[in-house]
């Protein structure tokens, strides 16, 4: 469909001297704005809502979309806890942790079609391990949820807000609304 535009609306192609609607300049480089996104997710019924966010980013993009969640170590949890029984398992639990979350995190791909998404599972603090994901796999944009919290909870942060200061990219924080 042919439209008329304004010469107002138009940038001259230096060079050339043929003109481009502003408009079109402007969508195109939104559209591409993000090639790479890191989703990070916990393992709970709230993942879907940060991972449908990320999805519909990647797609009005055409951008690759990774799947990552961080376990966090049972000795970050329970700092100072001094080895009385069942602190053997603690690794095996992990481990256990980590197969279940790759599993989870594939079959969340697989229902958005994204059968060859990058999915990654890593032990470590959730937002020093997002940021060093991102870098490495060279992010644009890292999307993860946040509960929007106020108070005590604002005031000792959160992965959201860890992920937020140092970021390597943009980061787009998701509220959870459920």
């Amino acid at each position: 469909m042919l439209t008329t535009v304004s010469r107002e609306s138009l940038i001259r192609v230096p060079g050339d001297g043929t003109y481009i609607d502003t408009v079109t300049v402007i969508k195109d480089f939104r559209m591409g704005l993000y090639e790479t996104i890191l989703v990070a997710v916990d393992q709970n019924e709230e993942a879907d809502e940060v991972i449908a966010a990320a999805e519909k980013v990647a797609k009005k993009n055409d951008a690759q979309l990774h799947f990552l969640t961080v376990v966090q170590p049972v000795n970050y949890a329970y700092s100072g806890y001094d080895g009385v029984a069942g602190y053997a398992s603690f690794p095996a639990f992990e481990v256990e942790a980590q197969k279940a979350s790759l599993e989870n995190l594939k079959e969340k791909a697989r229902g958005l079609g994204r059968d060859d998404a990058k999915v990654s599972v890593i032990l470590g603090k959730p937002s020093t391990v997002i940021k060093e994901h991102a870098e490495e796999i060279n992010a644009d944009l890292i999307v993860v949820g946040s509960h929007g919290r106020h108070g005590l909870g604002l005031l000792l942060g959160s992965t959201a807000n860890g992920v937020l200061h140092g970021a390597p990219s943009d980061v787009l924080t998701v509220r959870i609304r459920s």
